[in-house]
């Protein structure tokens, strides 16, 4: 499953398809753009999600996702309006948190570092992405979700409880070379019990 074509439904979208694909080294500019738009909210204090520019997200982050084939963007209209690496690492922050759903690793799938930009946020891109993302897991034979974001990023935390995702834990740690991170551990179960 490379790639998702989503018909256009409802205001907002840029107009003709709507596609989730795995990016390519001609996407890295966009997704720099996107952090770089994010970085300058949060530096004028109009966005909290709590991460720092030149720590990270870097266009490094993006570049090192797409050498490993887990690079996916959100495209509409032909411009990259979102992108988030999808792949099976749990970072070793997850071994502190307090999970319901005890798998074995070869089961679980993770997204990381989802990114709409800005400028077009509200849209429904946040929602298409982490759709995509559980099919793309179901595909890949992973019923189990687990994701984190920033304790201060309450914008994802609404998203994720919306779309039925569950708070397992939040851990102290420093994440990605930013000290001072509550980072909060989500999961999701797409099996029936």
């Amino acid at each position: 499953m490379h790639g998702k074509r989503l018909t256009k439904g409802g205001t907002g979208r840029r107009g003709g398809i709507m596609i989730i694909r795995k990016a390519s080294e001609e996407d890295i500019m966009a997704v720099e753009a996107i952090y770089d738009h994010l970085h300058t909210l949060e530096e004028a204090g109009t966005l909290s999600i709590g991460w720092i520019r030149n720590i990270y997200p870097t266009r490094r982050t993006a570049e090192e996702a797409l050498e490993k084939g887990e690079l996916f963007v959100l495209e509409d209209g032909g411009k990259v309006t979102a992108a988030a690496r999808i792949n099976q690492e749990q970072v070793p922050e997850y071994a502190d948190a307090a999970w319901d759903y005890l798998c074995s690793p070869d089961e679980v799938m993770v997204l990381h570092t989802l990114v709409v930009d800005p400028q077009v946020s509200g849209r429904g891109y946040g929602t298409a992405f982490v759709n995509f993302y559980e099919e793309y897991a179901l595909h890949c034979g992973c019923p189990y979700l687990r994701m984190d974001t920033n304790e201060k990023n309450t914008a994802a935390r609404r998203l994720y409880a919306r779309l039925g995702y569950r708070e397992a834990s939040v851990v102290p740690c420093v994440f990605n070379g930013i000290s001072g991170v509550q980072l909060v551990c989500l999961e999701k179960c797409l099996k029936r019990q």
